[in-house]
């Protein structure tokens, strides 16, 4: 039992020492606070875990590109699953927002107002 929770501290650590990005904006931070994700009701995580990001449709849905803002090299588009698709909710950054974690995938996205 308290090898699992090693276990399960380890593979939390990383999570909790992510930080925000230099460039973002702390008014937007209750905004990311209360994204959750569509199916299972879980956090989206927060502006840690969140970018703006450039996007894509195409014929199986969204792509988001994940790139230097998380520490990518080479830059990657990747498929965003219809269910991590936020389609109930305002979005105040002006672009399209990824929730993405390495090893994870994409936890939500959030498409830019539309005009």
């Amino acid at each position: 039992m308290i090898r699992r929770i090693i276990a399960v501290s380890l593979l939390l650590t990383p999570a909790a020492h992510a930080r925000p990005p230099e460039t973002a904006d702390p008014a937007l931070a209750p905004w990311f606070q209360q994204l959750h994700q569509p199916r299972t009701g879980a956090p989206c995580c927060s502006v840690a875990d969140c970018r703006p990001t450039s996007f894509r449709q195409g014929p199986d849905g969204y792509e988001a590109l994940i790139d230097d803002k998380w520490d990518v090299a080479p830059a990657l588009w990747v498929r965003v699953p219809q269910d991590k698709i936020l389609d109930e909710t305002t979005n105040p950054t002006g672009t399209a927002v990824v929730c993405w974690i390495p090893g994870t995938g994409v936890l939500c996205f959030v498409r830019p107002a539309e005009t």
